[in-house]
This record gives C-alpha cells, sequence and structure tokens, in this order.
C-alpha cells in the first residue's frame, strides 16, 4: 500500500522534523534498494513500490532519481572528507597529510568496488555526469591539498617559485585517476604500489 501524504497545514518545526525523517528513510531505502538492483536499472516508479510511497510523495522530497542518487552520493563522499580532516590533517607533517589524503582516497575507491559494486556504479554516475554531489567533492578534496600546500611552503617543506593555483590544479590531475571510479576500476592491479609511485612522484616535485 502506498500513502500520499499530501497536507495544507502551515508548516512547523515539528512538520519539518518530520519531513527530514522521512527524506532520510527515503535516502536509507533507495540506497538498499539500489544495491540490490542497480542505480541504472532502477526507475523512481519502481523504487516507490518498494519504499511504499506514492511516487508523487516522493517527488515532494526528491526532484528526480539522480537527486536521490546525488544525496547518497553527498553522505557517502562526506565520510571520505571527514577521513581526511579526522587523519589526514591531523598528521604532523604537511608531506605526511598529503601522503595519507592520497591514501584515504584511494582505498575508498578499491574499497567500494570489491565491497559494494551498487554504491560504485552510482559514484561512477556522478563522477561521469558531473553531479553537483561530484562537483563538490572534487573542491573539497582541493581546499585540503591546497591547505597542505600552504602550510609545506610556509614551513620550508615544499618549494614556493610555482603558482598555489597550478600546483593545486596539477596534484588534481595527478590522483584524478583514483578518484575516477570508472578510471580506477581499470586499474586495480596498480594499487597499491602505483599510488606509493604516484605519491613518491608528486612529493619529490614539491622539494625545495
Amino acid at each position: 500500500m502506498t500513502h500520499d501524504r499530501a497536507s495544507h497545514a502551515a508548516p512547523t518545526a515539528a512538520s519539518h522534523e518530520g519531513e527530514h525523517s522521512v527524506r532520510t528513510q527515503l535516502i536509507e531505502a533507495a540506497a538498499v534498494h539500489f544495491s540490490r538492483y542497480g542505480y541504472a536499472k532502477t526507475t523512481l516508479a519502481e523504487l516507490a513500490r518498494e519504499v511504499g510511497f506514492s511516487k508523487s510523495y516522493i517527488y515532494r522530497f526528491f526532484k528526480s532519481k539522480q537527486e536521490i542518487g546525488e544525496a547518497i552520493c553527498e553522505i557517502t563522499l562526506q565520510r571520505i572528507l571527514t577521513a581526511i580532516a579526522n587523519d589526514a590533517m591531523a598528521a604532523e607533517y604537511p608531506t605526511e597529510k598529503l601522503r595519507k589524503t592520497f591514501k584515504i582516497i584511494a582505498n575508498f575507491g578499491v574499497d567500494t568496488f570489491f565491497h559494494d559494486r551498487r554504491l560504485h556504479d552510482i559514484a561512477a554516475a556522478s563522477y561521469d555526469e558531473q553531479w553537483g554531489s561530484s562537483k563538490r567533492y572534487r573542491h573539497a578534496v582541493a581546499e585540503f591539498i591546497r591547505q597542505i600546500l600552504t602550510e609545506g611552503r610556509a614551513s620550508g617543506e615544499f618549494e614556493r617559485k610555482t603558482p598555489l593555483d597550478e600546483t593545486v590544479r596539477s596534484i588534481m590531475l595527478a590522483i584524478s585517476p583514483f578518484m575516477d571510479p570508472r578510471a580506477l576500476q581499470h586499474n586495480l592491479d596498480l594499487v597499491p604500489e602505483g599510488l606509493v609511485e604516484l605519491t613518491g612522484l608528486v612529493l619529490r616535485s614539491l622539494a625545495p
């Protein structure tokens, strides 16, 4: 049985809290459904039947299947950013911060490919189609790298001749094969050795 919960009552704090709870339930149910049947093969109508709501009710929270996929990606990618902030950025030296940042990004991609292929598919769609969640993630990673470079330059650990923006862009390009789910799945044999080699190459290029 599906439910259509349209209401004409004025919004209240309680109603907003209730809607947030329903939205969270929809995201969690969608993540489970996508993990079983795949993101690409699932329609919004099928998802509505699975979670027990009408399609029109789901439209109150999400305009499309992509928006649901983005919400799932947002939560997942935030875990990576949190790990970078709590682990990599807590390292003592900029060199180690950069090394740990690369490792966290690559390990997440590999773990997702082997342990949750359906989530990997959603992440791949996010990257391929340039979803907002993917863009925000790459921007946040670039900001972490900028922060590490700034700290390393100030301490004399990194060179200061190359413009900062150029260095950030170059490093983002260098690690893109480990951030792009499609590229990573075709180069799994290069991890972890390839990551170690890439990290070493980048760090040598940053030496003063």
